[in-house]
């Protein structure tokens, strides 16, 4: 794509580089008042400056029309009138160019507005305050006409793993068709060390390093934990003799969707093992993965999701003869109905203590799932509440499958049953290895 216009622009180095590096998908995530706008619409007007196409279209896209208005719209009237022949409509807050090129300005709450247009290049401004769906049903389709093929860029600052979140690791995960840039405070040097060094007077930790320092997984208001909180559990070494006499628990979340899986993990005390995650399993196979991770481990009991396709696992493991699985339900009455609003938020506020207190998470757990549901005290009796599941497919997050199989693990106190693990089990070292070997998660 293109270089920096040459009017009254003039980048950082850090958007003079971008410029140069763009694709045709682009994520720029770029710390408060780094210049993510202005860099957006002067590659916008650059682009709709020099297209020759018949009737070019480009836009910018903000959450809200009023919020696109009130922050782009002044800036794009001052760089594209420095171009002869531009004409603006203040009430369709769009402008046109000499050669036919129409830039206009849109809010994602008025999807309808966007559809049936084509749109050769575009911006998605604070991503996370859309909904997914305007950018993978409406917006990506306009950008396919086999004879344009439409550029897009999304800009934004962290605000969790949400779906800006999801955006960046997909552009970082496929450079031949990505750009990914990431900008922080600390290196652009836009922000003067005098005021970096106020601003991190006056907010927190967390603030700091979310609007200055672009860190996804930096501890926020809505979280159950922080950052470094999880991190430091990831990969943490625990002596076996720490664990070695606590009750061996599985916790098994079943998938509702076709992009969920289905999860089973262990845990036995400060320890937990391997998350062993499945897809397109049938009730029935799904309940066969379930029975063998209780015979070759010796579980003392099994935790598993009652709801959707869980009963009909659960049914199947009763007839088997599994007595130690018990069903749960996540809208289920609480043990302390006074602090939870359900079981299943209390059973993520067990686990969260757990973690705290130096439970173990294996390398491969998913950090970003402890961060995925928002936690919210908003009912009348203060107690806390759970995001939902359809709740976050609404923000584009995906289901937290092996946080909720983990946090199954704390539904009830468990005691071991067998006091004599080596008569009629396998043996401990084979049991680690077991609870550590890699399933394919397309099992």
């Amino acid at each position: 794509m293109a270089t920096p216009i040459e009017l009254s622009y003039r980048p950082w180095p850090h958007q003079r580089r971008a410029h140069g590096c763009l694709k045709r998908f682009n994520c720029i995530i770029w710390h408060r008042r780094a210049g993510k706008t202005e860099f957006a619409l002067n590659e916008l007007i650059l682009n709709a400056a020099k297209d020759r196409r018949r009737m070019p279209s480009y836009a910018y896209v903000a959450p809200k029309r009023n919020q696109g208005k009130t922050v782009a719209w002044d800036r794009l009237k001052t760089f594209a009138r420095q171009i002869p022949g531009t004409t603006f409509n203040e009430t369709e807050l769009f402008c046109l160019l000499r050669n036919g090129a129409k830039i206009r300005i849109f809010g994602a709450d008025d999807p309808d507005a966007l559809r049936g247009i084509h749109l050769d290049g575009v911006i998605l401004d604070e991503v996370a305050d859309m909904k997914p769906r305007v950018w993978t049903e409406i917006i990506r389709p306009a950008l396919s006409d086999h004879d344009r093929l439409g550029w897009a860029i999304f800009i934004g600052t962290p605000r969790g793993h949400d779906f800006l979140y999801k955006i960046f690791t997909q552009a970082r995960q496929s450079p031949d068709d990505w750009f990914a840039d990431l900008q922080r405070a600390s290196e652009t040097g836009v922000i003067a060390p005098d005021e970096l060094k106020a601003a991190r007077e006056t907010m927190s930790p967390a603030q700091f390093a979310q609007e200055y320092e672009c860190d996804f997984g930096a501890s926020s208001s809505d979280s159950i934990l922080t950052f470094e909180e999880v991190r430091a559990a990831i990969g943490l070494e625990v002596e076996e003799e720490c664990y070695s006499e606590a009750a061996r628990v599985l916790g098994v979340d079943v998938a509702r969707f076709g992009e969920d899986s289905s999860c089973i993990i262990g845990r036995q005390g400060i320890w937990s093992g391997k998350p062993k995650l499945f897809r397109q399993l049938s009730t029935m196979e799904l309940a066969d993965q379930v029975a063998r991770s209780i015979d070759m481990w010796g579980a003392d009991a099994c935790f598993i999701d009652a709801g959707g396709a869980g009963g009909g696992v659960i049914d199947r493991l009763h007839q088997l003869g599994y007595d130690m699985v018990i069903g749960v339900s996540f809208g289920a009455k609480p043990a302390d109905a006074g602090a939870y609003r359900n079981k299943r938020v209390e059973m993520w506020a067990r686990m969260a203590t757990w973690i705290r207190e130096g439970g173990s998470l294996d390398e491969d757990f998913p950090l970003d799932e402890i961060f995925a549901p928002k936690v919210d005290y908003r009912d009348a009796a203060g107690r806390m509440e759970l995001e939902s599941k359809a709740s976050m497919r609404d923000r584009g997050v995906a289901s937290p499958d092996v946080a909720d199989a983990l946090a199954l693990t704390f539904a009830s106190p468990v005691s071991p049953r067998f006091s004599d693990r080596g008569n009629g089990r396998v043996e401990r070292n084979d049991t680690f290895a077991w609870m550590q070997e890699g399933w394919s998660p397309c099992a």
